[in-house]
Formats: structure tokens, sequence, C-alpha cells
């Protein structure tokens, strides 16, 4: 299964991502700041890559499985039902059809294997390291964000980081692990694709200031 403290605290730091964002609707009553379509792209990331549910004998596994999709399901119905007239559309602009055929077309083109499951999870992969972007681009427009959404953002950012160490140590510990190019490059991508928010949350939110971006 290739547990390691990386592997957990990464684990970890994805699930406390989604409880701090339940939090924030349910105690706020509101998902304002929230991108809509970056929860969707979430929900669908979970349910290309584990189709394997039924098969999945790792207890670890299995619990952190269900977790993710019952949770954002959790989540994609508070935004759609109890607190919809709190969510703005008119912020969440971003074209996912354009997120959507990059990833389809990097699953088709390099997956592991010609395999249902695996083209599914490579397709995952590659959304999962571009699902933020509408989420970034809605943080662009307004400009600033709640300081409990920025824990929210942090949490997940941090999530996919952890992950990159946990590679490294398992091709350094185990003999015959292999690499696998499709999550590393992907977890890159979207670590990458943090790095300016994450500078912005040590400068500013760290030190108690209000997460907002430079003019």
């Amino acid at each position: 299964m290739g547990l390691n403290l990386f592997r957990v605290a990464g684990d970890l730091s994805h699930l406390a991502s989604i409880f701090i964002l339940l939090h924030k609707i349910v105690q706020l009553k509101s998902c304002s700041g929230i991108s809509f379509k970056s929860q969707v792209l979430y929900l669908l990331v979970y349910i290309t890559r584990y189709l394997d549910l039924p098969w999945t004998h790792s207890p670890y596994n299995f619990i952190f499985k269900v977790l993710f999709i019952s949770s954002q399901l959790y989540t994609i119905y508070l935004m759609t039902k109890a607190y919809r007239p709190t969510n703005d559309p008119g912020l969440d602009t971003f074209r996912v059809e354009y997120l959507l055929g990059f990833a389809a077309a990097l699953a088709i083109l390099f997956p592991v294997k010609y395999t249902v499951l695996e083209v599914f999870w490579a397709f995952s992969i590659w959304l999962e390291s571009v699902a933020i972007l509408p989420q970034l681009f809605m943080l662009q427009r307004t400009g600033e964000a709640e300081a409990i959404t920025a824990h929210y953002l942090f949490a997940l950012g941090t999530y996919r980081a952890l992950y990159i160490p946990n590679w490294i140590y398992r091709y350094m510990t185990e003999p015959h692990h292999k690499v696998d190019t499709i999550a590393v490059v992907a977890g890159v991508l979207q670590t990458v694709l943090y790095s300016d928010f994450f500078w912005i949350y040590y400068t500013k939110v760290m030190k108690g200031e209000k997460f907002k971006l430079p003019v």
C-alpha cells in the first residue's frame, strides 16, 4: 500500500481541507467565495478515480475513498440546495470544458495501460491537477478571501505538495517501487499552480492579516 508519514500527512491534510470547507459553509450558512465549478470537478475526480471501490481490500484506502466521495457529494448538496442563494455564478466563470478536454486528451494519449480503469484513473489525476483553477480564478476576480476559505485552500494545496516527498521516499526505500510518471508530473503541476497562493498565505494569513491579492 506504500503508507508512510508523508502519505498519511497528505491524506489527513486532504481530509482536513474538506472538513474546513464544510465547517465554513455550515457555520456561516454561506458558500460565498467558493467555486461551485471546482467542487463539481473534484467530485468527478473522486468518482473516476475510485471506480475500483468495490474491490478495495485495504481498510485505510476504503475509508478514505468513501469519505472523499460522500463529503464531496454533501458539499455539492449544500451549494445547490441548502445555501444556493449565497452562490454567485457571476464570479464563477472559468471555462471548465478546457480543463475536461485537457485531462481527457492526456488520459487517452498517455495512460499506464489501455484499460477502462487505468484511463479513468489517469483522467482523474490530470483533472485534479487543474481542478483548483476555477477557484483560483474566482479568487483573482474578487481579490480577497475570508480567512477560513484561505485555510481550506492551504490545506488542499498542502495535501498534494506532501505527496512529492512521499514519492521520493518510496522510490528510495522500496526497491521494486516504480515511479508513477503521470502522478508525479500532475502533482508537481498542481503544486506549481498553488505557488502564488502559498506565498500570499504565508506573508498575509500566517501573520494574522486578511488574505488579499496584490494590486
